[in-house]
C-alpha cells in the first residue's frame, strides 16, 4: 500500500488551506487562546501537527489515518479544525460515554475559546430516547411486574413533560438496566414513524431535526454505521450529508462495520414481534382471534428450534446446522410458520397503524430468515450463535473493504480516522486493508509521555507455553511478587473469562481489595478500584480499552497472554481461509497485526498522565521465544525492558 506523509499531500487551494493550517497551529500554540484560557492546557507540537493534518484533510476531502499516542490531545486536535472549517462535520466516538463527554465538556470549551458560531447537535440511537407513544401504551396496558416498575412509569411520565431531549441519561429514577426501558423506547421495527399520533412531540424526531440543521453533529459508531447501512440500502438517511467524518477510537471500526453490514435473524426479534402483536390486538377488536393460532405456532416452533440447536456448539459456521437434518427441518418449519403469520398480519394490516407496522416487520424478518437459510455465496459467511434461551442466525460479508469503499466514495467527504492504536510497528497496512483504503494519508504521532522514565516493561522468566493446563496458575505465581512490590494498585487483564475466574480464586486471600469483572457493573468496579487506593482489578475484553485511571491508583498492568482472536469465530476462520486460498499467510497478515493492536490497547491503560509511573508485565513467553515477539515489543511505547523481578522492586521502591 503506498504511504504518503500528509505534509507532502499537495493543497490545491494553497492560500485557504495554508491559512486554516496556520490558524489551528496558532490557536493551539504556546501564545494561543487555549494556553491562556484553558486550565492545565499544555501546548504540544504533536497536537498542533495533527490539527494541521486534520484541517488539510477537511479542506481537501481526503482520507487521513492519524495515530495519536496517549496524551497527544487528539480531541482538541480534531475539534479545533472541525469548528474552524466552515464545513458540515460528523464526529463519531466509540462509546456513548465518550460521546456525552465530547458534546457536553470538550466541544463547548472549543467553541468558547475559538469563538466559533456554529450549530452543534448530539444524536444517539433511538433506544436512548423515551418513546411517548410506547410509554402511553405501557401505562394504559397496566401489566407491570412490580411496584418498583409502577413507580418508574410514574417517574417517566412526570419527567417526559419537563424534558427537552428525552435522553434517558437524564433520569436517575429508572436504572440503566431496568427491564422497563425496552417497553418505553422504540426500535426501527416497531416505530410508527409519521403515522404515530405523537409524532410531532417525538424526542427522536426532534433530535434528528436538530442534527439535520447543525454544522457539527456528535454521534457514536453504532449510530453512524446503522445510518450509513440504511442509506446504502436506499431507505433514507438519519444524519445530514457531511463534508467530513471524524471517527475517534477508529480501531473499533472493522468489527462494528461487520455487525452493520451483516444480515441477522434472532429468536428475540421474533418474540418481540409476537409480544407487540398481542399488545396491538388489545385495541383492535377481533384481530387477536385471527392472529392467535399463527402466533401460538410461531412460539411453539421457535422453542422447538432452540431445543434442536441445543446439542450444537454455542457458536459455529452454518455448515454445522446444514449437516444436521433434524435442526434444518425445524428451521424450515419456522420459516413456514413465519410466512403464515405474515399472511395473517397482512389480512389485518389496514385495521390500525400498529398492525400495518407489524406486517412490515414480519415481512422484513421473513426476508432475513430466507437470506440466512438460502442466500449462501462465497462473498458471505453464514454462521449461528446460541444464547441461554435463544439463537441468532447471521450472514456477514467476507470482505468489508468493498462496502466501506463504496460508502466513502458515495459520501464525497473527508474521512479522518484516529486512535492511539492503529499501526503495527509504525505501519498502517492491516488497518487500511480492512477498510478498503488504497492510498490514505497517514500520520503517526508518538505520545508526549517519557516512557523511558515513567514506565518499565517486565517479562517474567520461566513461564510455560500458554497452551499448558496450569498456565493461569503460573501467571498468578509470577504476578504475586509484582503485586507485593506495587502494593496492589494493579489491573490484571486476561484473554479469557475462564482464566479470569481461576485467577480470582487464587487471589481471593491476598491482602488487597479485589474487583472482578462480572461481580458488579463496570462503572461500580472502577469507582471502587479508584477509591480503594490499593485495589487489584481483574478484567477481560471490555477492560482492555476505554478505561482511564490516572494517578497512583493504577501503577501496574499485568497481561496474561498475547490477545490472539479466539479460534472459534466462524467469520475469522472464513477470512483466514480466504487469505490462505489466495496464497497468503493468514497468521502473519491478519492474526499477528490484530493481536498487536489489541495488546497496544491493553498496555495503554498504564500511563494516562504526565505524572503517572508504572510497570507493564507481559507474561506470554512467546514475546521472547518466537520471532514475532519482537514485532509486538516494537509496537509498544519504548520503555526499558527487564526480566528481573529485582528491577521491578527497585522501580517501585524509588
Amino acid at each position: 500500500m503506498p504511504r504518503r506523509n500528509w505534509r507532502r499531500a499537495g493543497c490545491r487551494r494553497a492560500n485557504g488551506c495554508n491559512r486554516v493550517r496556520h490558524d489551528v497551529r496558532e490557536l493551539l500554540g504556546a501564545e494561543g487562546p487555549f494556553a491562556r484560557e484553558v486550565p492545565g492546557f499544555a501546548p504540544r507540537a504533536s497536537q498542533q501537527q495533527m490539527a494541521e493534518a486534520v484541517a488539510e484533510a477537511i479542506s481537501e476531502r481526503h482520507v487521513l489515518i492519524a495515530e495519536a499516542g496517549t496524551g497527544t490531545g487528539k480531541t482538541f486536535a480534531y475539534l479545533v479544525p472541525a469548528v474552524m472549517s466552515g464545513k458540515r462535520v460528523i464526529v463519531s466516538t466509540g462509546t456513548k460515554t465518550l460521546q456525552d463527554q465530547l458534546f457536553h465538556r470538550d466541544l463547548p470549551r472549543v467553541r468558547q475559546v475559538t469563538g466559533a458560531r456554529i450549530k452543534a447537535a448530539l444524536l444517539k440511537g433511538r433506544a436512548n430516547y423515551l418513546c411517548l407513544y410506547r410509554l402511553d401504551q405501557t401505562y394504559r396496558d397496566g401489566r407491570l411486574s412490580s411496584r418498583e416498575q409502577v413507580a418508574q412509569v410514574q417517574a417517566l411520565r412526570a419527567w417526559s413533560g419537563r424534558s427537552s431531549s428525552g435522553d434517558r441519561n437524564e433520569i436517575a429514577e429508572v436504572p440503566e438496566d431496568s427491564p422497563l426501558w425496552p417497553r418505553v423506547t422504540s426500535t426501527a421495527e416497531n416505530c410508527l414513524g409519521a403515522d404515530c399520533p405523537m409524532f410531532n412531540d417525538c424526542f427522536v424526531v426532534k433530535a434528528r431535526r436538530a442534527a439535520q440543521e447543525a454544522d457539527l453533529v456528535v454521534v457514536n459508531h453504532h449510530l453512524l454505521f446503522a445510518d450509513l447501512a440504511i442509506k446504502q440500502e436506499g431507505f433514507g438517511e438519519i444524519l445530514p450529508g457531511a463534508n467530513a467524518f471524524v471517527l475517534d477510537e477508529a480501531h473499533q471500526i472493522p468489527d462494528l462495520a461487520g455487525q452493520f453490514f451483516s444480515v441477522s435473524f434472532s429468536a428475540r426479534q421474533l418474540q418481540e414481534l409476537g409480544t407487540d402483536a398481542e399488545a396491538e390486538c388489545a385495541s383492535v377488536s377481533g384481530a387477536f382471534a385471527v392472529l392467535r393460532e399463527p402466533l401460538a405456532a410461531i412460539s411453539s416452533v421457535s422453542r422447538r428450534a432452540r431445543l434442536a440447536l441445543d446439542k450444537l456448539p454455542p457458536r459455529g459456521a452454518f455448515s454445522v446446522i446444514e449437516d444436521d437434518r433434524f435442526v434444518m427441518a425445524e428451521l424450515r418449519e419456522l420459516q413456514g410458520a413465519l410466512r403464515v403469520f405474515e399472511a395473517a398480519l397482512e389480512s389485518q394490516a389496514e385495521r390500525s397503524r400498529g398492525l400495518t407496522a407489524l406486517h412490515e416487520r414480519a415481512q422484513g424478518l421473513a426476508a432475513r430468515l430466507d437470506q440466512v437459510l438460502d442466500g449462501a455465496g462465497r462473498e458471505w459467511v453464514h454462521w449461528y450463535e446460541l444464547t441461554a434461551h435463544g439463537f441468532t442466525l447471521n450472514a456477514t460479508p467476507l470482505d468489508l473493504a468493498p462496502p466501506l469503499r463504496a460508502l466513502r466514495e458515495q459520501s464525497r467527504a473527508a474521512w479522518i480516522l484516529t486512535s492511539a492504536t492503529l499501526s503495527v510497528a509504525g505501519e498502517f497496512n492491516h488497518f487500511a486493508r480492512q477498510l478498503g483504503l488504497d492510498d490514505p494519508v497517514t500520520l503517526s504521532l508518538a505520545s508526549p509521555f517519557d516512557y523511558a522514565l515513567q514506565a518499565l516493561t517486565y517479562l517474567p522468566r520461566n513461564l510455560p507455553d500458554p497452551s499448558v493446563g496450569d498456565y493461569t496458575d503460573r501467571v498468578v505465581d509470577a504476578a504475586l511478587p509484582v503485586l507485593r512490590a506495587s502494593r496492589g494498585r494493579a489491573f490484571l487483564l486476561f484473554t479469557s473469562h475462564r482464566a479470569l475466574r481461576r485467577a480470582a480464586e487464587r487471589l481471593a486471600a491476598q491482602p488487597y481489595p479485589l474487583f472482578v469483572q462480572g461481580t458488579a457493573p463496570r462503572h461500580q468496579l472502577l469507582a471502587g478500584f479508584r477509591s480503594s487506593g490499593n485495589g487489584v482489578l481483574l478484567g477481560a475484553a471490555s477492560f482492555w480499552e476505554g478505561v482511564d485511571v490516572a494517578g497512583e491508583a493504577l501503577s501496574c498492568v499485568i497481561i496474561d497472554k498475547l490477545p490472539f482472536a479466539a479460534p472459534d469465530d466462524p467469520v475469522l476462520e472464513a477470512r483466514l481461509a480466504a487469505i490462505r486460498e489466495a496464497g497468503g499467510n493468514p497468521f502473519v497478515q491478519w492474526q499477528i497485526p490484530s493481536a498487536v493492536i489489541a495488546l497496544k490497547q491493553g498496555a495503554g491503560r498504564l500511563i494516562r498522565d504526565l505524572g503517572d509511573r508504572g510497570v507493564l508485565v507481559l507474561c506470554d513467553p512467546r514475546l521472547s521465544s518466537r520471532p514475532y515477539g519482537k514485532l509486538f515489543l516494537r509496537s509498544l511505547p519504548a520503555s526499558p525492558i527487564t526480566r528481573e523481578i529485582s528491577d521491578v522492586e527497585e522501580f517501585f521502591a524509588s
